[in-house]
């Protein structure tokens, strides 16, 4: 049966210590983006929030188009009737039924104001969305303008570091697999936590190099021996001497 081997604690402290190193180089070709990848993304949410408000008053304003075009139908057959009960009332028999008749047209005729007044208040009501539509369309596109200035500035910026990037990730990924599963655990547990994404750090002038805490002469000491994980007490990162922080390179 094929033995494990087992990798002492300053191999398997080279090992974090180099993919902490490929990854901080990552971190920093990802600050050359800044804000622009979010600013790009949010700017997108906001020109599609935009769109579905220009289709919205669009979807209004035929909706009182089409009433407006109802109205004027119901004109038109108002008119014909009291057309109809005109004609009619010229050979009524009776007072009762020419009194039916006027009551008829009557009713048609304030059929009549009342479409009007309810055509002329939604004309109005479009006029009001034709503005707030006007509002929305320069608004998307200024907004467009800007996103893609700002797309063009980022596909720069990728496409002037895309092979570098995808160099460090290969070697990322490489490296990962050399790392204790139970170290590389911890490793981006506490990566995750810092903004800078320091887990491991040197420590120099006798302080951890990521929360710059003092670390006691004996503590330092134990560290250089490389015979077991060291950590700072203050902020949780994994420490190791300038010495082999200084031996450590990657190309």
């Amino acid at each position: 049966m094929a033995q494990v081997k087992e990798f002492s604690v300053e191999e398997k402290l080279t090992a974090l210590l180099t993919l902490q190193k490929i990854e901080s180089k990552l971190d920093e070709l990802r600050i050359l983006k800044g804000e622009l990848p979010m600013e790009v993304a949010d700017l997108e949410d906001e020109i599609t929030g935009l769109h579905a408000r220009q289709t919205r008053i669009e979807e209004e304003i035929n909706g009182v188009t089409d009433f407006i075009e109802q109205r004027k139908n119901a004109i038109k057959d108002s008119e014909a009737l009291v057309k109809k009960y005109e004609k009619q009332s010229s050979n009524v028999k009776n007072n009762r039924e020419f009194e039916a008749i006027n009551k008829e047209i009557e009713m048609q005729q304030l059929e009549v104001k009342l479409a009007e007044k309810h055509i002329k208040d939604a004309t109005e009501e479009i006029a009001e969305k034709a503005v707030s539509l006007e509002k929305a369309k320069k608004n998307i596109a200024a907004k467009e303008g800007v996103l893609a200035t700002k797309k063009s500035e980022l596909e720069k910026i990728i496409a002037a570091n895309e092979k570098e990037e995808k160099h460090f990730n290969k070697m990322a990924a490489d490296a990962r697999e050399h790392v204790d599963n139970r170290l590389l655990g911890s490793y981006d547990k506490i990566r995750k936590s810092y903004r800078n994404g320091l887990a491991v750090v040197p420590v120099e002038r006798d302080a951890c190099g990521g929360c710059f805490n003092a670390i006691p002469p004996q503590k330092q000491s134990e560290i250089r021996q490389h015979k077991k994980v060291m950590i700072c007490e203050n902020c949780g990162r994994i420490l190791v001497d300038e010495d082999l922080n200084s031996r450590v390179q990657f190309d």
